[in-house]
């Protein structure tokens, strides 16, 4: 029996060594050439099955970037020149094509969730043995300052618009591999400092890694358990995360409100119910009570099979009376991507849905539904979408669907579930407010109704519930119309009352000059020229 079991010993020591060995001997046989090799593979497969791609990156540009890398191959290591893969595959910019995160993040992530609020960055969640950290604003990362660490790391996200990247690209600080790749960090190494401040107290600490199976995390949201703590008060639960784990779909009726709230996060039917059913359970009670609102929260709503959204949007337009401005809300937000944007769309198009929250993560029109190819010699997996997703006229494009009111919630909120969301679709009164802005401001200027439209400009730009429309960028496309369409004196109107309310824009002024110039008045127009080229150094 001795002899058997010192023999079994060291005949698993025998098979221990070599699956070390074989492991060491497949890494080593992804030479520098072979990873060249996947790389032209990956760029010939561009080229050859998914040339469409080259919407927001020129072909010449990208074909720049492969060659460049490919030239930097040689003198990269291992997790380098995965990183360095994913971020060529980011270039172009949809968040269906994209080399997957745990590519990378697989073997070593920081034991930490952290999300983006609209009071900076914080630990939303951690493994309990780091419970100090909990609830503490991130300040830097490796000794970087967070909003430098941040741009750093996001030419290796697929990111379609900044709320995607606020959406997913947060995780992507948390992996060593990322932050050294990417020059957050001078070295790869297995724990990582991170200055945190919390209780008035700034702070380093030092995290290890965890294999990224053992994160507790959904819907960007920590998953409290024996050993993750969220920093949310998980004593109650607010609506909009309410049965968030357990149902994809719910509803519910607030009797003193005659309202019904409805949160759905997912386009996927569910095993207990399909989508199909839920809408049919979700109008029936409508008709057979009493409703004088309907709030569709899918600001958790990543996406899923855009075929099921089409009962939803039939059912809102066979009821007229919940179907108009004040009784129906629709919440978006960072998490509203993919199919779900289909559903914004339809929303948009359709109904007369006012729309709040913070803007979505993906564009209106988009390519999504992806190819996996795999290379050859890594056998690492890319995924590149092929399906173009047109819901809007091309020139009603835009990177995200942007909502008619904004709000986004604080750490503080969050923590002690607060719904700032929620309250405003509840709470807010559509007689006193502006629904569509530029369309307000359209109609003034085509009545001649200068001074009012000077007024009404001056106070919504400063409203926080407008602060998401990009009111600069609005005027000067409406400025470049009016002097496209000839109807000069209204583009110089245009242009000067904007230079007053952005006095610092090289874009405003510039088009004043053209403004000017098109009216004859040449050395105005020159000053504000030299005005634009200021301010643009």
């Amino acid at each position: 029996m001795k002899t058997k079991s010192i023999f079994k010993l060291l005949l698993g020591i025998g098979i221990l060594i070599n699956v070390f060995n074989s492991k060491s001997f497949a890494q080593e046989t992804i030479t520098s050439k072979q990873w060249q090799e996947d790389l032209k593979f990956l760029q010939q497969k561009v080229h050859n099955d998914h040339p469409f791609l080259f919407k927001k990156i020129k072909q010449t540009e990208w074909d720049s970037e492969v060659e460049k890398f490919r030239q930097q191959i040689p003198n990269l290591q291992e997790h380098e020149i995965k990183v360095g893969l994913s971020r060529i595959v980011s270039l172009f910019q949809y968040g269906h094509t994209q080399i997957p995160f745990s590519t990378v993040a697989k073997d070593a992530v920081l034991p930490v969730n952290l999300y983006h609020f609209k009071d900076g960055v914080y630990v939303e969640g951690v493994e309990k043995t780091h419970q100090q950290t909990l609830g503490a604003k991130v300040l830097k990362i490796g000794g970087m300052n967070i909003e430098k660490a941040l741009s750093k790391v996001r030419p290796v996200v697929p990111v379609e618009n900044d709320q995607y990247f606020k959406a997913y690209g947060l995780r992507f600080l948390t992996v060593p591999a990322i932050l050294h790749a990417q020059g957050v960090m001078p070295k790869l190494t297995d724990k990582v400092v991170v200055t945190l401040e919390k209780d008035g107290k700034v702070f380093n600490y030092t995290f290890p890694t965890i294999p990224l199976k053992d994160m507790s995390r959904d819907y960007n949201l920590t998953i409290a358990n024996e050993k993750w703590l969220s920093a949310r008060n998980t004593d109650k639960t607010p609506l909009y995360l309410k049965s968030l784990n357990e149902k994809f779909y719910y509803f519910e009726y607030l009797p003193d409100t005659k309202t019904i709230y409805v949160r759905q996060s997912s386009v996927f039917n569910h095993d207990s119910e399909t989508l199909k059913d839920f809408y049919k359970r979700l109008f029936t009670f409508i008709d057979t009570n009493e409703v004088e609102k309907l709030i569709y929260d899918v600001r958790l709503n990543g996406g899923g099979n855009n075929y099921n959204n089409r009962p939803l949007i039939k059912g809102l337009l066979a009821r007229p009376n919940i179907n108009k401005q004040g009784k129906l809300f629709y919440i978006i937000g960072r998490n509203t991507f993919s199919a779900c944007q289909n559903l914004t769309n339809e929303i948009e198009n359709y109904t007369e849905a006012i729309i709040i929250g913070e803007p979505t993560a993906e564009n209106k029109n988009f390519y999504g539904d992806a190819t996996k190819v795999t290379l050859p010699n890594s056998k690492i997996n890319a995924y590149l979408s092929f399906a173009w997703w047109q819901d809007m006229a091309q020139w009603e494009n835009k990177d995200a669907t942007t909502p008619h009111f904004s709000k986004e919630i604080t750490f503080d909120q969050y923590r002690n579930n607060e719904d700032p969301v929620l309250d405003l679709a509840m709470n807010i009164d559509i007689e006193k407010v502006v629904i569509d802005p530029m369309d307000h401001f359209t109609n003034l200027f085509l009545a001649g109704k200068m001074e009012q439209l000077t007024k009404d400009a001056a106070r919504i730009i400063r409203d926080p519930l407008y602060r998401h429309i990009s009111f600069e960028k609005e005027f000067d496309r409406v400025g470049k119309l009016l002097l496209k369409q000839g109807q000069n004196d209204g583009a110089l109107y245009v242009y000067k009352m904007n230079t007053q309310f952005y006095p610092d824009s090289p874009v405003l002024w510039k088009g004043l000059g053209e403004a000017l110039k098109a009216t004859g008045n040449i050395d105005d127009a020159n000053n504000a020229f030299a005005k634009a080229e200021q301010l643009s150094k």
